[in-house]
């Protein structure tokens, strides 16, 4: 019997693991796409037409957005006493360090950046700026009271097998997406070296991502001197 029991422990404690790891993942789901919603619109607004602004290589995902959304909940929902002055600094500190931190180690790691805020007052680096943070922090807000009621509902479906199998799939591709991401933006940066291919992974990549591709895919990205790294 106690063997038994200590079985049912474990398969427990895997299938609470299993829970939480998905919830986090649909959040940063969530919040990749609606992000990626939310620069289209931009786009559309400045530009008088749709531009491509997406973050992965596949599909309507800007991932910023999504560990912005994850961060959110990691730590808004553990405030006690919420109110939208606390909401809202929070918000702000925590937006305006995870858009930093974003585009450091994408100029870092990819030689690119998507946003420059240097002509905007009280920016730094370029990589954030007060008026962003400020965005942020409405963000937060706008989290607190019309997602963060409704993240719980997740929960509903881990009942279902179907919708397990579901996440799992959905697992996989997204770490294929950032996977072949990564790799693709590295590969973009040793073009801009002169870095010849080694291996049948660089020669595939250099045939179906060149630069040209590219450009199309990552329409908002801007190349940095590489001397600058």
């Amino acid at each position: 019997m106690e063997k038994v029991e200590e079985v049912k422990i474990v398969r427990t404690n895997k299938q609470s693991i299993f829970q939480k790891i998905a919830k986090i993942f649909w959040i940063f789901i969530i919040g990749s796409v609606l992000g990626y919603a939310i620069e289209m619109i931009v786009g559309l607004v400045q530009n008088g037409h749709f531009v491509s602004r997406q973050g992965l290589l596949i599909g309507p995902f800007i991932q910023v957005y999504g560990v912005g959304l994850v961060i959110y909940y990691l730590v808004i929902s553990k405030i006690e006493n919420k109110n939208n002055i606390k909401i809202f600094i929070v918000s702000m500190i925590l937006g305006g360090l995870i858009e930093y931190l974003f585009s450091f180690f994408q100029e870092k790691l990819f030689g690119t950046i998507s946003w420059d805020y240097r002509n905007l007052p009280l920016n730094i680096n370029g990589r954030t700026s007060l008026l962003h943070c400020v965005y942020w922090g409405f963000g937060g807000i706008l989290f607190v009271k019309y997602i963060l009621p409704h993240l719980d509902k997740l929960d509903i479906g881990y009942k279902y097998k179907i919708f397990k199998i579901i996440t799992a799939l959905c697992m996989i591709f997204i770490i294929f997406d950032i996977t072949i991401s990564g790799l693709v933006g590295v590969r973009h940066l040793e073009r801009r070296k002169n870095i010849k291919p080694e291996g049948k992974i660089d020669i595939f990549l250099d045939k179906y991502y060149p630069d040209s591709k590219l450009r199309e895919i990552y329409s908002n990205a801007k190349e940095v001197v590489i001397d600058e790294f």
